[in-house]
């Protein structure tokens, strides 16, 4: 695994057109206070609102606890697209649903193939498919494999 890696423009790209960028804070359908493109935290409060520079700097702040994960998670040499497409991924599901995936245990084996076929099975939230998730997935995948 290359250790140099951020996330690059494309992962970037997936994860603000997936997430949408909202700069007065709102209720997720969990109920946590969120801002910006899905940022939480202790400091997000009920009305707050913040700049689009605010929310690309929260953005930029949270993709490393993903970058972090891959990086301790993938024990396989990966391109910059690979490495884009699992930090939006991770961003999304969390490190822990990348760490018990059928996709990390597929990357790990050198199955790229496999791994990349793995993105489109997390399409789902409450065992309903999902338009959006499908379309982050299939995003996802394209930018695995380029």
């Amino acid at each position: 695994m290359n250790d140099s890696f951020i996330t690059g423009e494309a992962g970037l790209s997936i994860i603000r057109d997936c997430e949408g960028l909202r700069t007065t804070s709102y209720r997720c359908p969990a109920g946590i206070p969120t801002i910006g493109y899905g940022h939480t935290g202790s400091e997000v409060k009920d009305g707050q609102t913040i700049t689009k520079e605010e929310a690309d700097r929260l953005l930029r702040d949270d993709v490393k606890n993903a970058e972090r994960a891959i990086k301790r998670l993938v024990k396989v040499q990966l391109t910059q697209g690979q490495f884009d497409a699992l930090v939006s991924f991770t961003f999304n599901l969390g490190a822990g649903n990348l760490q018990t995936s059928t996709l990390l245990k597929k990357l790990n084996a050198g199955d790229y193939a496999g791994a990349a076929e793995q993105f489109l099975v997390w399409n789902k939230a409450a065992g309903k498919v999902l338009p959006g998730l499908v379309k982050r997935r299939e995003r996802e995948r394209q930018c695995f494999l380029s």
